[in-house]
């Protein structure tokens, strides 16, 4: 092979190293740039896996997608955005009946909130009420379990508020604000039917309970929604009776002989003393209300004792069936 070929293959060799070399590096820098996104990519995702909302004690750190939520007597709300709590609210063997079938089988947790069961059920968000003295343990004690956030008062006293704060809480705003929608839509219907079913017939509502009476006053847990969102006539007693304080006090049965009620609901189970009592008794029995045959019983007083999106809707679904 003479030098002039052998210069050749030379050169060629080299131009092909050459080309090998430029190759590698870019995928070098390829695998750089792509190890790159990928750490920028993580980043971005640690960004966004906490967020920081104000609680009523203070700024607090909450997971962005929290799976196990203690939210002790709030689990209406968790459960009208799709949200199943790690334990339910209960006093020794009572709980809150109207949410069963969402929530049979979570275990129960005391209302006082033990610190030794919610260290055993290791929650990754807690969500406590306004007043904390009904706790056993501190906000502090709970804050060292979990990121702990505190309703405030108007959180805590207006479900509809509370709703978008769990919320914003728990990543389902647009979840929280469709089902706002779709309540304000049944409210409506219901409204249109109550018009036809009662027209401007007054409705009042007692629970009996330990053989004690108490009438709803208008702003009273389901008669709120019931007179003030449904619209229904509101009897001149329960008038007079005003706004309801946070303590309850009952009525003595001989003031039931006021009753100037179109229609009574009864809450409250059979064989409880008042209820025996409230039949046998003739200041009852010589009301308007009972001479008409227009007083309705029923047994599980739950869902119309408490606030929440599943309890405005089973109070509905059940007020329109005793006028069909």
């Amino acid at each position: 092979m003479n030098k002039l070929v052998q210069k050749k293959y030379l050169l060629l060799f080299i131009l092909t190293s050459l080309l090998l070399l430029a190759a590698c590096g870019n995928n070098d820098s390829e695998s750089d740039d792509s190890n790159t996104s990928d750490d920028s990519n993580e980043a971005t995702t640690e960004e966004t896996t906490d967020i920081t909302v104000d609680s009523d004690m203070g700024e607090v750190t909450v997971p962005a997608n929290p799976e196990k939520v203690l939210a002790s007597y709030n689990e209406d709300t968790l459960i009208a955005l799709g949200v199943k709590p790690v334990a339910k609210w209960a006093i020794g063997e009572s709980i809150q009946d109207y949410l069963e079938a969402d929530l049979a089988d979570v275990d129960t947790i005391e209302w006082t909130l033990p610190l030794e069961e919610v260290l055993s059920i290791e929650p990754d968000l807690i969500i406590l009420d306004h007043v904390l003295d009904n706790y056993e343990g501190s906000y502090e004690d709970y804050a060292a379990i979990a990121p702990t956030y505190v309703l405030s008062e108007e959180e805590e006293n207006d479900w509809k508020v509370r709703l978008q704060k769990f919320g914003e809480l728990l990543g389902k705003e647009e979840e929280a604000e469709q089902t706002l929608a779709d309540y304000d839509k049944k409210v409506s219907a219901a409204k249109e039917e109550l018009d036809e079913l009662l027209g401007d017939e007054s409705v009042a509502m007692m629970w009996v309970v330990g053989g004690k009476y108490f009438l709803f006053e208008e702003n009273r847990h389901s008669a709120n929604m019931i007179y003030n969102e449904l619209d229904v006539e509101v009897p001149g007693l329960v008038q007079e009776l005003g706004q309801g304080e946070e303590a309850w006090n009952p009525i003595a049965l001989e003031k039931l002989s006021e009753i100037d009620a179109d229609h009574m609901i009864i809450l409250g189970y059979e064989n409880d003393e008042g209820i025996e009592a409230l039949k046998d008794s003739s200041v009852w029995n010589n009301t308007d209300v009972v001479k008409n045959d227009h007083v309705y019983y029923i047994e599980d007083e739950s869902n119309w004792t408490n606030s929440g999106l599943v309890a405005s809707e089973q109070t509905i679904d059940m007020f329109l069936e005793l006028f069909k």
